[in-house]
Formats: C-alpha cells, structure tokens, sequence
C-alpha cells in the first residue's frame, strides 16, 4: 500500500505529517518537535521528519517505501534556493516519495487560506514571514532570517519587547505599564527582576520569552498604551511587509486574497487586525484581507492533491480529517473575510 501525498509541516516549534489517500482520505498523521535545519541543524531535521514520516506509516499501516507516490514537503528555513536544494536532496535520499515538491513553509499557509489566482500570505507565529504569488505564476517571497534580513514581530520579538518594557517600568527608566504585573504573575516571581535573574542564569529557558506575546497582547486588548504601541507597531510591520509584496508582484490594482496566519495573527487581537486591515487596504483598496488558523499542513496536503489533479471532494475531506485530527478551531475553511 502507497499513499498519494506524503504532506508535512516543518515548522520552528512543531511538525506536523500527514499521509493522503487521492480522495482526500487522511491515512495516518504524526507531530513532532521543530524541524528548522536553522536551528536545530540538517542532521536533526532529518532525524525529527523520519521519526513523523515513519509514525504517520505506521497509523496508516504501510511498510516499506516509498509511503507516497508525490511529497509535499513546506518546511521552514527553506527560504534561500540553495537551502531548499539541500533539503530536496536529504528528503529524496530518504526514499520515502516518488517525486517531491519542496518549498517555504509559508506557502503552505496561504494554500491553506486561499485559491485566489493573486494571493499574498503573512505567517506570524515564532517568527515572521511574507510571500505572494499572482496569476501570472510570478513569486516573491522574503528570506525571513530574523534581524539580519530586517525582520521584526514574531513571537520572539514581541515576548522579548514585553519583558524589555516590564523591566524599565519597575526599574523607573520606561513608563509605567500593567505588562510588569502582567511578567510577574505569568512567572509567579516577585519582581520582573528576578525573570531576568532566572533567564541569565539559566534557571529559566530562554523559549519561555515567546510565552510573552500572547500575555502582550491580552495588556493591550485591556487598553495599555504601552503594550498598543507595541502592537501597532506590529501592525504596520505586517502592513509594510504585504505592501511590498504587492508592489513587487504589480497588485496595486488587482483584486488580491491577503492571508493572515500564525499564532499571533490567529489569536484575532482587534487592534493588530484593525491596524494591518486599515493599512493594507489605503494601499491596495481590493485586498481582501482573511483570517486562517489552520496548520500549514492542511495546505501542503492541499497542495500534494493539486499537483495530482485531485477533486474538490479531496480538499473537503482532507480539510474535515486534518482540522477534526489536529483540534483546530471550527470555522469558515477559507478564513474569516474582515469588514472593512
């Protein structure tokens, strides 16, 4: 037995895998930790992927290889052609796909959002990516390798400007703001002092700092100017990021789908969405600006089915499986449209 798409996920927290039957069936899926050669290095992603591909066979009652006759493969840190040709290589040395398709995990996402001819796709979640592609089969996409190709807003960034701003307003070098009340409780410490004590001794991960942007922005919905700026901030980075993306592809005037997905977009804060849908919009007034908080994995299944001309019967029930199995939230398929 082969399944069709071998689809997976490798993002910079999990991974998700998946195995597709060409009816959209969801034969076996697995989850495993992050999977970015960029931070865990390519023998450890190799290792993380075979030990989901083999889990997913395994459900799915498949020995030997391949799994799959097409692999969907969306994996973040692909961003560079020369990365993603040294992934293609390790995947095809594996043996598990017939053929492979091979690109940024960002792409799957907006597959996720969208089937607009012109679509634009911001992925906010541990980092902070933008891609696009536009009918006329042009691509652009951003190398998203942090502060040294000029990104801000991922989780990180924001988790570290929360702690940044607690620690001035108790030591009396920044403005006062209920985010030092907010740092001390999450951590259940008696100063925001003593968090930065614990993350330079290591007696607290420095992971832990991304648990600060969701807290972030629950201080700012409760009206704290300090914690707003931060998050308006966030919004015109986003705006800029598809701005560009637009101009780049010739959008301006064209109806465009632009996908917002990741854990930070996907918590829906009223500010940052108003924020980024305002801005987007007085640059490119038919954008039409959606809300997806499906995983990339249900994309990349999707776009293993194209690439085998599966029905939209397929994408209905690969969708209804993968959110049913992965526990993601009810709701539109294609992403929530924001009023404008």
């Amino acid at each position: 037995m082969t399944a069709a798409v071998l689809a997976v996920d490798g993002g910079n927290s999990k991974t998700d895998v998946a195995l597709v039957a060409p009816d959209g069936t969801l034969l076996g899926y697995a989850r495993g930790p992050g999977s970015c050669h960029q931070v865990i290095g390519l023998d450890s992603t190799v290792r993380v992927l075979t030990d989901c591909v083999l889990a997913a066979a395994d459900e799915a009652g498949i020995s030997g290889l391949p799994v799959a006759q097409h692999g969907a493969f969306y994996l973040a840190g692909a961003d560079y052609p020369a990365e993603r040709a040294m992934l293609q290589s390790r995947v095809l040395e594996q043996g598990w796909v017939r053929d492979l398709e091979l690109d940024n995990d960002a792409f799957a996402l907006l597959r996720a959002g969208t089937q607009a001819p012109n679509r634009i796709g911001v992925v906010c979640g541990a980092g902070i990516n933008c891609v696009g592609e536009s009918a006329s089969g042009q691509r652009f996409q951003f190398p998203a390798l942090g502060r040294i190709s000029g990104d801000w807003g991922g989780g990180g960034d924001l988790g570290m400007e929360a702690l940044f701003l607690a620690i001035r307003a108790e030591d009396g070098r920044g403005e006062q703001t209920l985010l030092e009340e907010a740092v001390r409780e999450h951590f259940r410490t008696g100063s925001v002092g003593e968090v930065t004590e614990g993350l330079h001794f290591g007696r607290l991960p420095r992971a832990r700092i991304h648990e600060l942007a969701p807290l972030l922005l629950r201080v700012a919905t409760e009206g704290d100017p300090v914690a707003f700026a931060v998050v308006d901030r966030l919004a015109q980075e986003v705006s800029l990021m598809v701005r560009v993306t637009i101009d780049r592809l010739g959008l301006q005037d064209e109806s465009a789908d632009v996908v917002l997905g990741g854990s930070v977009l996907a918590a829906r804060q009223r500010d940052l969405l108003d924020g980024v849908t305002r801005r987007i919009h007085s640059h490119a007034s038919r954008a039409n600006v959606r809300i997806v908080d499906h995983s990339p994995v249900v994309g990349a299944a999707l776009l293993g089915l194209d690439a085998l001309g599966a029905t939209p019967a397929a994408e209905t029930r690969i969708r209804s499986a993968l959110l049913a199995k992965i526990n993601v939230a009810a709701g539109d398929s294609l992403g929530v449209q924001l009023n404008r």
